[in-house]
């Protein structure tokens, strides 16, 4: 479910750690500002790919199609990429991943400002784009305590919680909605790209971290085989990252694609406002890290993180109620904040029970597992919206996700773990190849 950020659980959360602290230490001063920049590219891409597949096909089959093509090479290349990242060098992964994304965006904006761009080269780059997803996001995931030391590792993660939701989801979507109301989409997608180069600057300025890693192919293959019993043996994972996966299926493909279609085509508004009401998401996730921060860890997390997950899936339903641009904020805010807050805990609780050397590959197999039916949620999403109707798949795909999701939390042995300080992280493991056991194979004791 979403990211994981290592040091959320210490209570007192923003108020109690310095959060500019990891500042000092120069990698990940380069690594946090590649990052900011290359949030807000993100959400000023949000709108404009939302906004350029609705003016080169005005249908939700548009939309739906271009997360099919984004999501299906994401999700093949997430396992290998989780696999590389415990045994490669995470900077270089992040280099390559970076450059490329950098690369294609730029080809996007240059289509798109010559009025050359058709609907199927726009697929063609955005499952690019999804592939550059796969290898960067278990290796940003994963690099943070080789770069920075044990005693900031909680006001470093605390700060990237704080700094991702006002870049990626506030100031990147209103940037975007103001240039493609103002400028068009090509001028939008060039400044993605010049993110994307910013960003791929800064990480090569980094120095290449210490990181332990294996020469042998065939470890790859057993590393994948022991993520999968880790998870596996452990109903608080499975159960989770299954119940995910089944709930995006009923509601993520609504959200994605139909929000867009209801600002431009229900409601007749602009490309600002569509901007606007994902900037209002952005609030909504600010102010729930801020919250969470300020509230420490709960007792009864699973509990909590279930309930609030809940509540946000039903929140969905207020873009198939809403009458009125300032209605959909409510319901994005609504969404974001109780989101957020759900994965801030998620987020906790793998910190707290999943091993350091096997992050890489639980990062990816987490991401993998719950985003895994994405593609047909996609692709059932424009036929259910010709059937039913726009706001009735919204409020229909609300209630199935929120049910699914509640549902999750009463399997047996879900809550087990609530309460518990740390697991700890050999119990119930397997057994460790001896292969793993050789020093070059052995995580930096940093972590």
């Amino acid at each position: 479910m979403q990211h994981s950020h290592e040091g959320l659980d210490r209570p007192g959360g923003f108020s109690r750690v310095n959060l500019l602290a990891p500042l000092r230490h120069r990698d990940f001063r380069l690594l946090w500002t590649g990052m900011t920049v290359s949030l807000v590219g993100d959400g000023i891409f949000l709108i404009a790919m939302a906004w350029q597949a609705y003016e080169l096909w005005n249908a939700p089959a548009a939309l739906s199609l271009l997360g099919i093509g984004m999501t299906i090479p994401t999700i093949a290349f997430l396992l290998p990429a989780g696999v590389l990242s415990d045994r490669l060098d995470r900077r270089s992964l992040m280099l390559c991943a970076d450059l490329g994304r950098a690369v294609i965006i730029a080809a996007l904006a240059v289509l798109s400002l010559t009025g050359l761009l058709t609907f199927w080269e726009l697929m063609a780059i955005v499952a690019l784009y999804g592939v550059g997803t796969a290898f960067f996001t278990p290796a940003f995931e994963a690099i943070v305590p080789d770069i920075v030391p044990a005693a900031d590792l909680a006001a470093a993660n605390s700060l990237d919680q704080f700094v991702r939701p006002i870049a990626l989801r506030l100031a990147g979507p209103a940037l975007g909605g103001a240039l493609v109301a103002g400028v068009g989409t090509g001028a939008a997608f060039a400044l993605d790209a010049g993110s994307f180069v910013a960003s791929t600057i800064a990480i090569f300025l980094m120095r290449p971290p210490a990181h332990a890693r294996s020469e042998h192919a065939e470890s790859s293959v057993k590393a994948v085989k022991e993520g999968l019993h880790f998870v596996r043996r452990r109903v608080w994972l499975w159960g989770t990252l299954l119940s995910a996966a089944v709930a995006y299926l009923a509601f993520m493909g609504p959200a994605e694609v139909l929000l867009p279609y209801v600002v431009k085509n229900e409601l007749h508004a602009s490309a600002g406002d569509l901007g606007l009401v994902f900037a209002a998401g952005g609030v909504g996730a600010i102010g729930a890290a801020l919250f969470m921060g300020q509230r420490g860890h709960p007792n009864r997390d699973v509990t909590v993180m279930y309930a609030t997950w809940t509540v946000a899936t039903l929140a969905v339903a207020g873009y198939g109620l809403a009458t009125a641009s300032w209605q959909l904020m409510v319901a994005c805010l609504a969404f974001n904040a109780l989101e957020t807050a759900g994965t801030i805990v998620w987020a906790t609780i793998k910190q707290r029970h999943v091993p350091a050397s096997m992050l890489g590959r639980v990062s990816s197999l987490d991401w993998m597992i719950s985003i895994g039916l994405l593609p047909l949620s996609f692709a059932l999403t424009a036929p259910v919206a010709a059937l039913i109707g726009v706001r009735a798949t919204l409020i229909g795909a609300a209630l199935i996700g929120g049910v699914i999701t509640l549902g999750a939390l009463f399997l047996p042995g879900m809550r087990d773990i609530e309460g518990i300080a740390a697991e700890d992280p050999q119990r119930d493991a397997p057994p460790l190849d001896p292969e793993f056991l050789r020093p070059p194979a052995l995580v930096d004791l940093r972590r």
